[in-house]
């Protein structure tokens, strides 16, 4: 309550909120357990609970580290953390694209590719296909913990728009933004791809063609008043690619 805001009652958390529980580290709790001679077939120990079947999708490579149970709707997931997991390079593609992140669209990249936002979890997914179709990624530095920052204010300097942008914080978190970029950096890792990081400030908004200011009437749209309308996140991505050094990432016109 140091910053001034209004006192609630605590609110009942029911068992079904949690859907995840993490352990720090392998043997404090929890014990992931490999049987060479059952690659596909494992047990996880629980502590309080037991040993758990498991059937993994792919063989565990390098030192597990963190171990995390996740539930998803009726299913439940062991998610692996490792440390010197060996690369395995991927052939090259001759592809390097500027990547903007979403809320209407969850990416956009330069060369035009649309990846919807089904708010569910497929970053592992949208990750994979991006390493392996593109040698080098450029996207946006983030600061998702700023963008997210309740604009309540204070009694005493109370905030604007206040359902608006918690409806936007809201929308921002549900992309999971800042979860996909730490899953593309160790995918890029591990298949030898590169991973560029460019400052954000107005690449929505500035005209990738000309550098002109554009104005916004739409979340999906800015007008250049040199160019006209221009798709919003195409034009995000290809100013990405530029600050990355990747050229204007535009597609074959």
């Amino acid at each position: 309550m140091k910053a001034g805001q209004k006192a609630g009652y605590p609110r009942f958390k029911g068992g079904d909120r949690f859907d995840t529980v993490e352990w720090p580290k392998d043997g404090d709790g929890c014990r992931w357990n490999s049987q060479p001679e059952h690659p596909t077939a494992t047990y996880v120990r629980l502590q309080g609970i037991g040993h758990v079947r498991v059937v993994q999708h792919r063989p565990v490579q390098g030192t597990v580290k963190t171990i995390s149970v996740k539930r998803e709707g009726r299913r439940w997931y062991v998610v692996l953390s490792c440390d010197d997991v060996p690369e395995r390079p991927l052939p090259a593609t001759g592809r390097q694209v500027g990547v903007d992140l979403g809320v209407a669209r969850f990416a956009t990249t330069s060369d035009g590719e649309i990846v919807g936002n089904p708010r569910a979890d497929f970053h592992h997914k949208t990750a994979r296909a991006l390493i392996a179709s593109c040698d080098v990624i450029a996207v946006e530095k983030l600061n998702v913990a700023g963008m997210t920052r309740s604009a309540a204010g204070t009694v005493d300097a109370p905030g604007v728009n206040v359902a608006a942008k918690s409806g936007l914080n809201r929308s921002i978190l549900d992309a999971g933004w800042a979860r996909f970029v730490n899953i593309l950096t160790g995918k890029a890792e591990e298949a030898g791809r590169r991973i560029v990081f460019v400052n954000p400030a107005r690449t929505s908004i500035d005209c990738h063609r000309c550098g002109t200011r554009c104005t916004r009437p739409r979340q999906d749209t800015v007008i250049c008043p040199a160019c006209g309308p221009i798709d919003a996140d195409t034009n995000g991505a290809r100013n990405i690619a530029t600050r990355a050094g990747l050229g204007s990432g535009q597609a074959a016109a």
